[in-house]
C-alpha cells in the first residue's frame, strides 16, 4: 500500500478478537465482501510515517482501532466523535474513500492516516493494548460521558466478557462499588478474587436481583444477547443512568420502570480519537491490563466458534508476529 502524506504504516504484532469478527466472518449481516479480512484491534510497531506526519515516528508502538477513516469536517469530527460522523469508515469490510474495501488486523501490516492511530506509551504490553481500541473504549466511552468518574457511587455490570470484564477494571480505577450481573455463576470467583468486583449478582435470580432494587446509580450493559431490561433498570436509584452497548434483537421497557425513577437508558457505540488516546494512557498510568489468551493465527477458527459459546477469559488476541515466523 502506498504511505500518502498523513499516513502512517505499520507492521502489525498483534489482534485482538472481537465478536465483530465472528459477525462478518458469518455474513451476519449479509453486507460481507469476501475475501474478509476480520480485526479491528491492532497493536503494532510503525515502519514508515508520511512526509506530513508529526504524531509518530519509525519504531513506534501505535495501534488502530475500529475505523480508519472519517470526512474530518463535519461537526462530530470537529467534536472528536469521529465515531459518529457520516463517513466513517470501519477498518474492515468498509468502503474507503477510494471505493476500496477494507482489510483488518488479521494480516502482516495496514496503513491509516494518522488521526486514527494511537499511541501505546513505553512500557505498555502490545498484546494487552490490542482490545484497548474495541472493548476498551466502548466501555469507557459511556463511562465518561456519563460522568461515572465517581469515587464511591455504584456501578453494575451487565455481561462478564471482554467489554464486561474492562468495565468492572474501570469502575474500581475510577473508585467505584461494582456490581458484577451475570448469568453464569461459574464465572462469580474471577469477578471477585481476579476483577476485584465487590459483589457478585446471578441475574435469572430473583432474590438476588430484589436486593439490589434502588441501590445503583450507574449500570453498563454489555450482554449481547436478548435479555429483558425492566429488572436491570429497577435496580438504578432515582435519576441512575444504563448505558446500553451491545445490540440485543429488541429493547423492551414499561415506561413506569422509566419514568417513575426518572432513569436514563443510554447507548453508545465505540468512540472518538481523543478519548481513545486518553483511555490508553489512562490504562498505562492505572496498571489496567485486560485479560487475554494469546493464540496463534492457526487457532482463530476454534477461538471464534468458543467465543460465540463465551468460553474466553476475557478476550482472545492473535500473536501475529510469532504466527508469520
Amino acid at each position: 500500500e502506498t504511505v500518502r502524506h498523513d499516513d502512517v504504516s505499520l507492521r502489525i504484532t498483534h489482534c485482538g478478537v472481537c465478536y465483530a469478527d465472528v459477525i462478518w466472518t458469518k455474513n451476519r449481516h449479509n453486507d460481507s465482501v469476501y475475501p474478509l479480512v476480520p480485526g479491528h484491534e491492532i497493536a503494532g510497531v510503525v515502519t514508515e510515517v508520511g512526509s506530513d506526519v508529526k504524531g509518530f515516528k519509525l519504531g513506534d508502538h501505535v495501534a488502530v482501532g475500529t475505523y480508519v477513516n472519517s470526512c474530518r469536517d463535519c461537526d462530530n469530527c470537529n467534536s472528536f466523535l469521529e465515531n459518529h460522523c457520516s463517513k466513517f469508515v470501519f477498518t474492515f469490510n468498509g468502503v474507503d474513500t477510494d471505493g476500496t474495501v477494507t482489510k483488518g488486523g488479521y494480516s502482516s501490516h495496514i496503513v491509516v492516516h494518522e488521526r486514527y492511530c494511537y499511541k501505546i506509551p513505553d512500557g505498555y504490553p502490545l498484546e494487552k493494548a490490542a482490545p484497548l481500541v474495541c472493548a476498551g473504549i466502548t466501555v469507557y466511552t459511556p463511562m465518561m460521558r456519563h460522568n461515572m468518574k465517581q469515587p464511591g457511587k455504584s456501578l453494575g455490570v451487565v455481561g462478564l466478557g471482554g467489554l464486561g470484564h474492562m468495565a468492572v477494571k474501570f469502575g474500581k480505577a475510577f473508585g467505584l462499588k461494582v456490581t458484577v450481573l451475570s448469568t453464569s455463576e461459574s464465572k462469580r470467583d474471577e469477578a471477585i478474587s481476579l476483577l476485584g468486583a465487590d459483589n457478585f449478582v446471578v441475574s435469572s435470580d430473583i432474590r438476588q436481583m430484589e436486593s439490589l432494587k434502588n441501590s445503583l446509580d450507574f449500570i453498563v450493559d454489555t450482554a449481547s444477547g436478548d435479555h429483558p431490561f425492566d429488572p436491570y433498570l429497577a435496580l438504578l436509584k432515582v435519576g441512575g443512568i444504563m448505558a446500553l452497548v451491545g445490540f440485543p434483537g429488541e429493547i423492551r421497557v414499561h415506561p413506569a420502570t422509566l419514568n417513575l425513577g426518572a432513569r436514563t437508558l443510554s447507548g453508545s457505540v465505540t468512540g472518538g480519537t481523543k478519548d481513545t488516546q486518553e483511555m490508553i494512557n489512562f490504562c498505562t498510568a492505572n496498571k489496567i491490563y485486560p485479560d487475554i489468551e494469546l493464540i496463534k493465527i492457526d487457532y482463530i477458527n476454534e477461538a471464534l466458534e468458543r467465543l460465540v459459546n463465551r468460553d474466553v477469559r476475557y478476550r482472545f488476541v492473535i500473536d501475529i508476529e510469532s504466527s508469520l515466523k
